[in-house]
């Protein structure tokens, strides 16, 4: 064979390849998740104790009035203050993805979310439906953990919201 033909037969060979997305693994995703805990929600915690007062934060939370926990009966939350506490949460979030896809987490996992199907900059309507995948993947806990399943590693809250979290460039 000829050093001409081999070389064309090498350039059709590679446009035809798939590309290799490296999307971020369960340990890093949950690395970032963890992170973001106490980056985003304790300055939240803060905010929402200086607005609502000290007596807020020994409220109940969500998962007890849920369970019906005795905590939930003696100390109710202030619904306005859950709700408050809520809509900071999300807004950190979908703001931090929208304009790095990265929240101090996935900056820490070098991991960041994107729109799947581009893997550019995602929506603001889709991390606003990211954001609220959460709570159903974290009511099914299931949700976290269909990526472990898929080849793509795309969870619940991805998969409604058309997002995957890939590795960042070095």
């Amino acid at each position: 064979m000829r050093f001409r033909d081999l070389k064309k037969q090498t350039k059709n060979q590679t446009k035809h390849a798939k590309p290799i997305i490296p999307y971020a693994g369960f340990i890093a995703r949950a690395k970032a998740f963890v992170t973001d805990i106490f980056m985003i929600g304790l300055p939240v915690a803060l905010v929402i104790m200086v607005l609502f007062g000290y007596e807020e934060t020994k409220s109940a939370g969500a998962l007890d009035v849920i369970v019906g926990d005795q905590k939930a009966l003696e100390h109710r939350p202030d619904p306005t203050a859950s709700i408050v506490q809520i809509a900071l949460i999300m807004g950190v979030h979908v703001v931090l993805w929208r304009r790095s896809g990265q929240t101090p987490g996935k900056k820490f996992a070098q991991i960041k979310v994107v729109d799947a199907r581009t893997l550019e900059r995602a929506s603001s309507w889709q991390l606003c439906i990211r954001f609220l995948g959460y709570f159903l993947s974290f009511i099914t806990l299931i949700g976290f953990f269909v990526g472990l399943l898929r080849e793509d590693k795309r969870t619940l809250h991805d998969l409604l919201s058309a997002t995957a979290v890939i590795y960042t460039k070095n």
